[in-house]
């Protein structure tokens, strides 16, 4: 897509959601090109879905930006993982939580986390099942150098937006439980859910933070 054309997109999303909620561009597939222009039309959030791609563009995107891992990581990608990214949406196993403990204690780092729940309960994603959650989130908490910030979601595909609404919906209903534990080290400031297909639906259930691709970008090539 012409850089232009990217640019006025990312402006006009930025214009319809509300403050409160804060847009991050998924870039899979994206050029460094595209995402610079969305970073120059005031995106502050890049999520990129590999470790290797992530190494690829951000050395060759100078415009300051907060760059979010937010496919599945492997424990064997987590030192590199820390060389590139800012936070790691996707924490959803205590072996990759003991890991990137200790490669952080060798840089004296603290790294923002959310923990990625399988809120559609689909065998074939990654995340931690919802009922598991609060138990997980105690157990991560003894690790002081990952600062846990929120939970990460991708409910099903929906044909329509209103069908992801029951999934967000859970999940608000577990982010407000889980704030209301009190978990020491846990911060519940950010529940990250809703892509482009049903943004509008998981803002209405209580998303702070929803990931956009082809909303910003158009369709992928």
């Amino acid at each position: 897509m012409r850089i232009d054309e990217v640019k006025r997109r990312c402006e006009e999303v930025l214009k319809r959601v509300p403050d409160h909620v804060t847009v991050l561009a998924a870039t899979k597939g994206r050029t460094p090109e595209e995402i610079r222009a969305a970073i120059q039309a005031g995106i502050e959030h890049i999520g990129e879905n590999y470790v290797q791609d992530a190494m690829a563009k951000r050395p060759r995107v100078p415009e300051p930006a907060t760059w979010h891992m937010i496919g599945h990581l492997q424990r064997n990608k987590a030192k590199k993982a820390l060389e590139v990214f800012d936070w790691i949406q996707t924490l959803d196993s205590v072996r990759l939580a003991e890991r990137l403990e200790r490669l952080l204690s060798q840089s004296n780092r603290k790294l923002p986390v959310l923990v990625e729940v399988n809120i559609g309960r689909e065998p074939q994603k990654a995340g931690v099942l919802p009922e598991d959650s609060g138990d997980f989130l105690r157990e991560i908490s003894r690790f002081p150098r990952l600062a846990v910030r929120g939970l990460m979601a991708i409910p099903p595909e929906p044909k329509e937006p209103e069908d992801s609404r029951p999934y967000f919906r859970e999940m608000r209903r577990l982010f407000e439980e889980l704030s209301r534990e009190g978990i020491p080290g846990v911060r519940m400031e950010v529940l990250s859910m809703g892509m482009s297909a049903d943004w509008e639906v998981a803002v209405e259930e209580g998303a702070t933070m929803i990931r956009l691709g082809t909303l910003l970008f158009g369709p992928r090539p």
